[in-house]
């Protein structure tokens, strides 16, 4: 009952209500009931198994639904169509500061696809053998993706980036599959961007067993939550996506019989979490301020460095044999022949916006004007918006390659081969040509290359939801109420403590003088009646 205090007097009612839905165990202090089949004893899982694909054809013997409940999911169409904005988001059609795009860096990209085989546009997207049900469904965490292998895992002992990556036992794993966890979850998810930590700036491999101080959540002697539990599945459809975001939850706590509004904070929380106190203040900033701005104070705070920068235009530089130069500070790399320099950071201060969860995306083949910094994802909201709220932020920032004569990004190099060959002969005006051509291929543009490039400046945010501090460890009034507090530069309101008007500062002060004196007055008033009584 404990975990249910902050709601008073509801919580026996919301306990209740959660173990007769049969979900007691993602609140209540119960393990969750193991699975009532053992797959080691299933003959179709009896194996050999040569490929992922033909473990998938084993599973759909009696998942006969999953695969098309899959293919509906963003998990397998990396596409969403974004209603407020009109725009066509998703893997598939944005591009970031990161590795750019995924067009023309299919077998790279793709390596976190829940399928096998997306090589290239002309990916099967109706084949239900191609979905891959061991990436999610993993317990042993020995199966894993090949980088460059298009969704595969290796078959084999497999040599790369000078380690040997080593082939999963197929038939192991698809006997031993169970529930999704952080762990399955991460395999991807903490690894975006191209490596550990590198894009999210909340998301990484410390959060597969944390400790309290590092996420209240997710800790395992704490509530010890998957991704799961907030993000929740419907017929393999997670709730969710920062494409499509609640930037304010206004339908209090989730109860059965309703529809869901997790993964937001108030889904458990409510619309008053704190204890009133004062005035009730902490619970009134609420309308204004996201949750996540106060309770997560800092990001990569798990002793894992999230990149900050990263300059493509540095790429190129080659040894005499022609291998892609590599510079590393301490274990991160700051300089690679193949991908430009970067900049990284742990234990950082998010940066604050109003947001109210709708972002509009600088696509590849619309024009940007390369004189300012490009934001790739413009945020939407304002104070006077009732649906926005203050966010915390990672703002990631790079300089990318652009077509001069179309002012168009573009999709750059084939940043994931190996190729000793291409790298010796590798430029930049190639790359750029490749990268217009196959976005055109594609339809992401109708330009042709002009035969000039240029780098651009640009940056992307990324909206910080974990790594949930403990409330001792939240942000204190001083930290945004000072004139050189977090939201110093978060203007178009006014905010005690930050800012000044001299009517409001006269005014407080008069009635400050005005108190004083009618204490004085009152205390000279007892005195004389005093004496007079006396």
């Amino acid at each position: 009952m404990k975990r249910f205090a902050a709601h008073g007097a509801w919580a026996p009612v919301l306990a209740a209500c959660f173990w007769l839905a049969g979900i007691g165990g993602a609140w209540a202090d119960q393990p969750d009931a193991k699975s009532t089949a053992d797959h080691s004893k299933f003959e179709e899982l009896a194996g050999p198994f040569a490929t992922g694909p033909d473990v998938t054809r084993a599973c759909l013997q009696c998942h006969t639904e999953a695969a098309e409940q899959v293919h509906k999911s963003i998990h397998w169409t990396w596409n969403l169509d974004q209603p407020q904005t009109g725009q066509r988001l998703g893997k598939r059609w944005v591009v970031n500061n990161y590795c750019l795009s995924l067009t023309a860096n299919y077998a790279r990209c793709t390596s976190c696809h829940v399928g096998y085989g997306w090589k290239d546009s002309s990916f099967d997207f109706s084949s239900q053998e191609n979905v891959d049900c061991l990436v999610c469904h993993d317990t042993t965490g020995t199966y894993v993706k090949f980088p460059t292998g298009a969704g595969h895992p290796p078959y084999e002992d497999t040599p790369f980036a000078g380690k040997v990556i080593k082939a999963p036992d197929l038939v192991q794993v698809a006997q031993k599959v169970g529930k999704t966890s952080r762990r399955s979850c991460g395999a991807c998810h903490f690894k975006g961007g191209g490596g550990e930590a590198v894009k999210h700036g909340d998301m990484d491999s410390s959060l597969t067993d944390p400790p309290k101080s590092l996420d209240v959540h997710m800790a395992p002697d704490g509530l010890d939550y998957s991704c799961s539990t907030c993000h929740e599945f419907k017929s393999h459809e997670q709730a969710g996506s920062r494409y499509l975001m609640k930037a304010k939850s206004e339908s209090g706590v989730s109860l059965p019989g309703q529809e869901s509004n997790r993964p937001a904070c108030e889904s458990c929380h409510g619309q008053s979490p704190h204890k009133a106190g004062v005035g009730d203040k902490l619970n009134t900033h609420v309308d204004k301020v996201a949750c996540q701005t106060c309770h997560i104070p800092e990001f990569a705070r798990g002793g894992k460095a999230t990149k900050m920068f990263w300059d493509w235009s540095t790429a190129g530089r080659l040894d005499p044999q022609g291998k892609a130069v590599v510079e590393k500070q301490g274990d991160l790399v700051v300089y690679d022949g193949k991908k430009g320099t970067f900049q990284w950071g742990e234990n950082l201060v998010p940066e604050y916006h109003w947001f109210d969860g709708n972002v509009r995306y600088t696509l590849l083949g619309e024009t940007i004007d390369p004189g300012d910094r490009t934001e790739l994802n413009k945020l939407s909201g304002g104070y006077d918006d009732p649906k926005a709220r203050i966010w915390p932020f990672k703002v990631m920032r790079g300089r990318q390659p652009y077509d001069k004569g179309n002012d168009i990004l573009v999709v750059g190099h084939l940043f994931g081969k190996d190729d000793a060959a291409f790298w010796k002969t590798f430029d930049w005006d190639k790359a750029v040509k490749a990268g217009m051509e196959e976005a055109k291929r594609v339809g992401q543009t109708t330009a042709d290359y002009s035969g000039e490039y240029g780098f651009a400046d640009t940056l992307m945010y990324w909206p910080l939801t974990h790594m949930v501090a403990p409330k001792d460890q939240a942000l204190g009034c001083a930290e945004c109420h000072s004139k050189d507090g977090r939201l110093a530069t978060l203007t178009g309101f006014y905010m005690p403590g930050r800012d000044s008007n001299p009517w409001i500062d006269r005014i407080g002060w008069l009635l400050v003088l005005a108190t004083l004196a009618g204490v004085l007055l009152h205390g000279l008033v007892r005195l004389v009646t005093r004496k007079r009584q006396a």
